[in-house]
């Protein structure tokens, strides 16, 4: 596979230095991202890199990352419009173990998606098959240098009139940056100085608005070491309608099940827009090219007017469930799909209720109206025509037992038809959750605690 030309074609390239395809026709080469540590997770605003380095060694070559350590604390400049605030240390070595074993996981998926499975490699590298990527953590490069260190052998590499030209410098002047930030690019042109002579990386990559950084990188390999240093950097991408990507009406969209639940993640691609799809089929899919560019006609046939609806439909839930799966597995991809379907589909059972684990139930309380409840509002006592009535179930009690009569009412999808039952802590799931249903559209989540 060619990097560059795989790129091209699904719109993901956006500028490169000259003489790099030539350099990646020579023999395998390694090239690094770096990820910033400031959150608790990645994003799937993110995951537009991560899918470049899958890409990267999908073609053949070795994929390193670059977690900011060192440059987590002081805060990248780029696409901000004032001073970033600071994490403590503490904060940014932890959110840094978490991210480290997101990425393991993630970039083990997308490199053995479609593959056999081989065995991990030890801490720092890991082998899936013949595919392997390599993580470093910058702090490394930093921990021991004192700052008259850092001012002869970084501070001296680029001028000031170099450094002020750049974008991300730019664009801060009148709402003030400070020294701090203003380095960063001395240490990230830094950080491919140390790849380059350590690790024997000559290819930087990562999304546009990193240029200015990256292409500082290049000169410090060109100056400091006297070698070629090669940037490739991707569009950022953006919605249909001019709004960023991964955003959703509740905010980010994280890689982290705890924080955007599968369910979630999964709606997130259903929810789409139509005019969006095309692009995240070239951005996140690795189905075949033909598959890909297939779907991307219907789409377009479809945007154009042409009732391709049903296919559209299926495209997207297609699309959710290959990422829903590579993201959070093939348990995180089933449990979103139950949630759907209990939520949108027919058929589901008793069963699929049950198979939920408590996260899963927590997320329908964003889906349909909730019933929140004491402990002690559920006891032996509690009958079932009282509750119904009371919380807004039925409107009325008469009306309450003419549902149970016609068989409409069902708990936790079991039906229920005696007039005479009731409700107690036993009928909970995961001791605080329970289904409510009184007809096929009317649905109730009771929440205790």
């Amino acid at each position: 596979m060619d990097f560059i030309a795989e790129l091209t074609w699904r719109g993901m390239l956006h500028q490169l230095t000259p003489g790099i395809e030539a350099h990646l026709a020579e023999t395998p080469r390694k090239a690094y991202i770096g990820f910033d540590p400031t959150a608790p997770s990645m994003t799937i605003g993110n995951y537009v890199q991560i899918m470049l380095l899958t890409l990267w060694a999908r073609a053949g070559h070795h994929p390193v990352v670059l977690f900011g350590g060192a440059t987590g604390r002081i805060g990248d400049p780029s696409g901000k419009d004032k001073e970033r605030q600071l994490k403590s240390y503490d904060e940014v070595d932890r959110n840094l173990a978490h991210q480290r074993e997101q990425m393991f996981r993630l970039l083990a998926a997308g490199l053995t998606a479609g593959r056999e499975k081989g065995a991990a490699a030890g801490a720092g590298e890991v082998a899936e098959g013949e595919a392997k990527f390599s993580v470093v953590n910058n702090y490394d490069f930093y921990q021991n240098m004192n700052v008259l260190d850092f001012l002869r052998d970084v501070g001296k590499t680029l001028t000031i009139s170099y450094m002020m030209s750049k974008d991300s410098v730019q664009n801060r002047l009148e709402s003030g940056m400070s020294f701090t930030e203003f380095s960063y690019q001395l240490l990230q042109g830094y950080d491919f100085q140390k790849l380059y002579q350590e690790h024997g990386v000559t290819v930087q990559m990562g999304g546009s608005d990193q240029w200015g950084n990256i292409t500082a990188g290049t000169e410090f390999v060109r100056r400091n070491l006297e070698g070629k240093a090669y940037a490739v950097t991707t569009p950022l991408l953006t919605k249909a309608d001019g709004t960023k990507f991964g955003k959703s009406e509740g905010g980010n969209i994280w890689l982290d099940p705890d924080l955007t639940s599968p369910y979630d993640f999964y709606q997130f691609w259903i929810r789409s827009n139509d005019a969006d799809i095309p692009t995240y089929l070239k951005y996140f899919s690795l189905r075949s090219k033909e598959e890909i560019l297939a779907d991307c006609a219907t789409l377009k046939r479809h945007l154009a007017g042409d009732d391709q609806f049903s296919a559209v439909s299926q495209i997207k839930l297609a699309l959710a469930a290959e990422l829903t799966d590579r993201v959070h597995g093939p348990s995180g991809l089933a449990t979103a799909q139950r949630v759907t379907n209990l939520l949108y589909g027919r058929g589901a059972t008793a069963d699929d209720l049950r198979a939920l684990d408590a996260q899963a139930l927590g997320s329908l309380a964003g889906e349909i109206p909730t019933i929140k409840l004491t402990a002690a509002a559920l006891d032996d006592q509690t009958t079932l025509l009282d509750f119904l009535a009371e919380h807004g179930v039925a409107a009325s009690k008469s009306e309450a037992k003419r549902a149970l009569q016609g068989n409409a009412i069902a708990i936790n999808k079991e039906k229920v038809s005696d007039p005479e039952a009731t409700l107690s802590a036993a009928d909970l799931l995961h001791e605080r959750f329970m289904l409510v249903e009184n007809g096929k559209k009317n649905r109730f989540l009771v929440v205790v605690g």
